[in-house]
């Protein structure tokens, strides 16, 4: 009998090759070569498929690998042949069902299993899922970073320093600066920053600057930056021009009237060098599928471009842009299933009903507390939603509609609920975007419609700490109200519509099931804000794996680890399903593989 070899971890989280010994009886060994000699006389050892590229991926413990099937089953195995799941189970098994004909095996030049072990304490998921993101808008907000700066002095100083660090920006007075994440609602002073703010500081006066807020529905621009664009319109369907007293522009342009600032336009290196930041954050944080949630019409033709070069690294499900100053194209266009190797997908369409909580832009149906002067917009006329909604189900398209405000969502669900008669919606699986605030009444909608509820854990303790001045007691208890949607029998799927948020998918996860901020504090103390509203670790495992799957149309090859579909998984560290909630950000991710190649391993 042979003696297992343990080869030792590899610093990738994995230790490597247990060979199973032979559990033939010695008086059939005999027999059995006899027999596999003379099979080797007629077989033709190149037309046995070979298992060289064949694995198991185990865990030291028995049920250390979460499935995420329809069961929420745990297991200590996968086996990974080629780009696929084939097996799975305790490690006797997989190693006894591939090992047991070890000798034809040696004959006929086939390795035995290859058994992968993950550093004690860890598990294995299916590779962790972003159902809202922005990929590109990310890679450009690393570029000049704003989000934590305390006031719009610490802003303009970071933008300042920004200029003196880069020599080729601080010697070319014309080249435009991009920066994103800044966040009015954390900076001590009331109302928006102005253009007179960055035209104050001697080293910024004279540039064309323009930067994007923390949540993408505001520009802040420089004075040079807005004169090229001028003149602007007296108004903008669905946007705003803040003004001042004498109605002269200030620098700060919301939503729709963000399209009036021009900016030049990105290059290819631009694009590259957004993508590659982006993907090299993902594959580190676990992610193995984004929803690009369409934001510029640029990003999903970029992916399409990416696609035919070669294989992307990570499967991108493209939301196309709507424009509804544009002709209808859901009739002309083909949705774009499964290209590139089933890594880009895009058939959906991205429409904008409203703007953001954060920006006041949201449409309530009352007045904010804190500024009773407005109850936020619709950014387009609703019998648009009415018109093009249908005609989009109609020819194969996915509908996806951001919605924030109580009296958006209502509207999409009218809209919806007009589209959908007779239809069949699991076919359609329409998305609401966000779906922040909604009634009761529209919550029971959501369940008995099966729109898709596409819901940011993390906006929910980002914006705790404002939003009952923003809501008022009472309606602040219908925001991302999570529990309720469920439990009204509706589907969420989670996200983190990065860049506005963290990246990281255990961000998502950690606020979905605490309800409190990294450090522990919320509102309304250490148990959370609103805490009946948290979902189970569960749900919210469910929520990064299969339910994205399931709003992609992928849930028969992603999203579980289960025999038959895609090898994509994510090792972390340590167990995240049993550890302390306090202790779930302290998780590393030791690796990412899609297809059951690795594309990140932890040093």
């Amino acid at each position: 009998m042979s003696t297992p070899v343990q080869k030792v971890a590899n610093g990738g989280g994995l230790s490597h090759k247990a060979t199973a010994p032979s559990k033939f009886p010695s008086q059939l060994v005999v027999t059995a070569v006899v027999l596999l000699l003379s099979a080797a006389i007629f077989i033709d050892p190149g037309s046995i498929k070979t298992v060289s590229n064949s694995y198991a991926l185990c865990s030291t413990e028995p049920l250390g690998v979460y499935t995420v099937d329809a069961e929420n089953s745990q297991t200590q195995c996968i086996v990974v042949e080629g780009a696929y799941i084939a097996d799975r189970g305790s490690l006797e098994h997989v190693t006894e069902r591939w090992n047991k004909l070890s000798l034809k095996k040696l004959i006929l030049r086939r390795p035995a299993l290859e058994v992968r072990f993950i550093k004690p304490g860890g598990i294995v998921v299916p590779g962790l899922s972003d159902s809202h993101a922005h990929i590109l808008e990310y890679g450009a907000s690393k570029e000049l970073p704003l989000e934590g700066t305390k006031t719009i002095e610490d802003t303009v100083a970071r933008v300042r320093d920004f200029i003196l660090s880069n020599p080729d920006i601080h010697n070319d007075t014309s080249k435009f600066i991009i920066g994103g994440g800044w966040d009015h609602t954390v900076w001590p002073t009331s109302g928006w920053p102005t253009s007179a703010h960055l035209d104050e500081d001697p080293v910024v006066r004279g540039r064309p600057v323009v930067l994007q807020s923390k949540d993408c529905h505001a520009l802040w621009a420089s004075s040079k930056a807005m004169t090229s664009s001028m003149p602007f319109p007296n108004e903008v369907d669905g946007g705003v021009i803040v003004r001042d007293e004498a109605g002269n522009p200030t620098g700060v342009l919301l939503d729709n009237a963000q399209e009036l600032l021009k900016q030049p336009k990105l290059t290819e290196t631009d694009l590259v060098r957004r993508f590659h930041v982006a993907v090299k954050d993902a594959h580190a944080l676990g992610l193995t599928s984004i929803h690009d949630a369409g934001l510029d019409p640029a990003s999903l033709a970029f992916f399409k471009r990416q696609a035919k070069f070669g294989t992307l690294p990570l499967r991108i499900y493209g939301m196309t842009f709507f424009d509804e100053n544009k002709e209808y194209w859901g009739n002309t266009t083909t949705p774009l299933i499964d290209a590139g190797d089933g890594r880009l997908t895009a058939r959906s369409v991205k429409i904008f009903a409203d703007g953001a909580l954060r920006t006041g832009g949201a449409a309530l149906y009352e007045p904010y507390e804190d500024n009773p002067t407005t109850n936020g917009f619709m950014r387009l006329d609703p019998e648009i939603l009415f018109d093009y909604i249908p005609k989009f189900l109609r020819d194969g398209w996915q509908v996806n509609v951001h919605a924030i405000g109580d009296r958006a969502n209502g509207i999409v669900l009218d809209a919806f609920e007009a589209s959908l008669k007779g239809a069949n919606v699991t076919a359609l699986r329409p998305r609401l975007e966000h779906a922040q605030i909604m009634t009761v009444a529209d919550m029971k909608r959501l369940g008995r419609l099966g729109v898709i509820a596409s819901v940011q854990p993390t906006h929910a303790i980002s914006d705790m700490w404002y939003a009952q001045d923003r809501l008022g007691f009472e309606r602040v208890k219908l925001l991302y109200a999570f529990r309720s949607l469920i439990d009204n029998g509706a589907r969420i799927t989670l996200g983190s519509d990065f860049p506005v948020e963290s990246m990281n998918p255990l961000s998502g996860f950690y606020a979905a099931v605490t309800r409190v901020s990294p450090d522990g504090k919320s509102p309304h103390g250490p148990g959370g804000w609103f805490p009946e509203q948290r979902i189970s670790r569960h749900e919210a495992l469910r929520g990064m794996t299969i339910d994205p799957a399931y709003a992609s149309f992928t849930e028969k090859t992603l999203g579980s680890l289960e025999i038959g579909k895609r090898a994509d998984y994510t090792v972390l560290s340590q167990d995240i399903m049993t550890v302390p909630a306090n202790q779930i950000l302290a998780t590393k991710v030791l690796i990412t593989a899609l297809d059951g190649e690795a594309v990140y391993e932890a040093n």
